[in-house]
């Protein structure tokens, strides 16, 4: 290292100090006030104006000092032992260090590498939730489509209801989808002594429905299970009982005796039927529980067995409220049965009756519709499928129904659909 010998102003405040050609201004500016006269006499490497390197901050132990002089290095001077000693602390000392800042250095890594472990699963983490959420939505919402009102008017046309007959007495329902794309049929045997809520009659054996006509024994079916029957055949009971034991429907269409269908829709029906194997066709009996009642047997369905068939064959599941827009009918219009047709034809639309009944008074001139869950467009969906209707917005806190409707005299019903010899 160069050094320089100071002005003769410093040297006059320290006059056997030398400076470093690195720490000449320092020195001046720390010692005395000749800084400036100082700077002209410093190395050529600080006149261009640049500073040399700075020496790096170590926490390293200095290295002791050597002992210079013949006497003081010799092996056996007491110099040479005690800096031998110094020498020996010393690497202690650098070991270490060396190893602490090795540690620290590990520590610093695996630290960085959990946290960068932690910042990956935390991501995965929020990925997947992501995923997982719009998965869930994604099926809830096509579950909400498939179940709703306007998809089953769709799916409506593969859904025929086959009434075994003799007379005006039915001895049983087969609730039938013809599924023509998959090439599979599938069927729920209903017997007549089923238990079943009747719009417009009552809870009584569905059996029974049959006697007010096809039409009400089809939304009889239909607001029981959830899926629309808008079509329906009136076959014999010995052709309703040998479809459940040969599991075949190929003899239904030309046994026919009654249906609401046309001739070109019983002709696609044939067809459809005659290219899905037997193997395809699976026609079950509904699962019922027996009920003894003096002379009468009476069998209550099985709501959770019945609704794993809907969910599997029908891709609906009855237990959610929120899928079918369930409704109470009242007869504000004093009309006998009223109700009942209004019932019906909510029940061709999707929508689920749950009871009809007289309302507080017989002298509603308006068809009112009180929507009880929901927005008012849920109520307006009832009004449009009736015809008329003033849609109100009259929240409640009791799962009952979502929508009430109290038929009005301004409310007309439908023509009677009328089937065909």
């Amino acid at each position: 290292m160069r050094c320089v010998r100071p002005p003769a102003r410093c040297r006059s405040t320290s006059s056997s100090r030398w400076l470093t050609s690195s720490r000449s201004s320092t020195w001046c500016e720390r010692a005395s006030p000749c800084t400036r006269r100082a700077s002209r006499y410093t190395t050529p490497s600080l006149q261009g104006g640049a500073m040399p390197d700075a020496p790096r901050r170590t926490k390293l132990p200095a290295a002791p000092s050597t002992p210079t002089g013949y006497r003081q290095t010799r092996r056996g001077s007491k110099a040479a032992r005690t800096a031998e000693k110094a020498e020996k602390r010393y690497q202690r000392k650098l070991a270490t260090a060396r190893a602490g800042r090795g540690f620290r250095n590990v520590l610093i890594i695996i630290g960085q590498f959990i946290a960068g472990a932690i910042a990956i699963v935390l991501v995965l983490l929020l990925l997947a939730t992501a995923v997982n959420t719009y998965t869930r939505w994604s099926l809830q919402r096509r579950a909400e489509k498939a179940a709703s009102p306007s998809e089953q008017q769709k799916r409506a046309k593969e859904n025929i209801l086959v009434i075994g007959a003799e007379g005006d007495d039915a001895n049983g329902y087969l609730a039938l989808r013809v599924d023509s794309k998959g090439k599979q049929v599938f069927g729920i045997a209903i017997p007549d002594g089923a238990f079943l809520d009747v719009p417009g009659q009552g809870f009584e054996r569905v059996g029974e429905a049959y006697k007010a006509g096809p039409d009400v024994a089809a939304s009889a079916v239909s607001n029981y299970l959830g899926v629309p029957f808008n079509s329906w055949v009136v076959v014999p009971t010995a052709v309703y009982k040998d479809a459940l034991t040969k599991q075949s429907v190929l003899g239904i269409v030309e046994a026919q005796t009654n249906t609401n269908l046309t001739p070109e829709q019983l002709d696609d029906l044939t067809r459809s039927v005659k290219t899905i194997a037997q193997k395809n066709v699976a026609l079950v009996p509904m699962p019922v529980k027996p009920i003894k009642l003096g002379e009468q047997t009476y069998f209550e369905p099985q709501r959770q067995q019945i609704a794993d068939l809907l969910k599997s064959w029908w891709g609906i599941d009855p237990q959610k409220a929120d899928q079918a827009t369930r409704v109470i009918v009242y007869n504000g219009a004093g009309k006998p049965g009223i109700a009942g047709e209004a019932a019906q034809v909510l029940i061709r639309r999707g929508f689920r009756v749950v009871d009809t009944k007289n309302a507080d008074s017989f002298k509603y001139k308006t068809t009112r519709v009180v929507v009880r869950r929901g927005n008012a467009a849920r109520g307006q969906a009832v009004a449009d499928a009736l015809g008329v209707g003033k849609v109100s917005v009259e929240p409640s806190d009791e799962d009952v129904t979502d929508v009430i409707v109290i038929i009005g005299k301004d409310y007309r019903p439908p023509a009677a659909e009328g089937g065909t010899q």
